[in-house]
Order: C-alpha cells, then structure tokens, then sequence
C-alpha cells in the first residue's frame, strides 16, 4: 500500500499534468523514462525522488510545493478527498480531444482563468 504522501504527490502528478494536457507519454519523454514509470507514480506505487520531482515541477511549469499542496497532517494519514481531483480524473478519462477541448474551455470561461496549454 502507498504511503500516503506518496500517493497525494501522484495525485498531484496526475493533476497538473492533465490540466497541461500532457499524456504520461509526453511527460515520460521529457523525463526519458517509459510511461508505466510515470503511471507508477501517478497511483504511488513508485515515490517520486527529489530531483525528478524538481524536474517535474520544471516540466510542468509549476514549483515543487504545487505537489504538497493540501498536505497539512504530519500523522501519515490519508489527506481530505479534493473534489477538483475528481473533475481532473473525470476529464482525463475522456478519449475524445475536441471534447476534452470544449470542457476545458467552457470551465475557462466561467472562471475566468485560462489554463495554460503545453506543446
């Protein structure tokens, strides 16, 4: 079983890098590693060392606390569900791009923020 950092780090992982639009094939060439490396960390099978976490950040335009994020219980427990975590996961299992494309963009509209597209 994960250790419960590990697996808030994966879900972060996982997170930014679908709102970047990036596969776990993208980010693993940058990374040059394979994509099972990537899901492994994503589900927290695999922890993530510190320099490759830098390097993510990097990749992902966002800095190395982004994956700490929401992680404030020092007693090793599991951190409170996020329920952005369940839109992130609803969106990335969409196959369709044009229609990951068109959600993406209606949630800009109506939040006024714009996600920033790698590429």
């Amino acid at each position: 079983m994960p250790h419960p950092v590990d697996a808030h780090v994966g879900k972060k992982l996982k997170q930014i890098r679908t709102l970047r639009r990036l596969s776990q094939t993208d980010v693993a060439r940058k990374l040059h590693l394979s994509f099972q490396q990537i899901q492994k960390y994503e589900i927290g099978s695999n922890r993530v060392a510190a320099s490759r976490l830098f390097e993510l950040a990097q990749i992902l335009d966002v800095p190395p606390s982004y994956f700490f994020d929401g992680l404030h219980d020092n007693a090793n427990t599991a951190p409170n569900a996020d329920p952005s975590m369940e839109i992130v996961s609803a969106l990335a299992s969409i196959k369709d791009d044009a229609v990951k494309t068109r959600i993406v963009t209606f949630i800009e509209d109506i939040s006024g923020v714009t996600v920033a597209r790698q590429g």
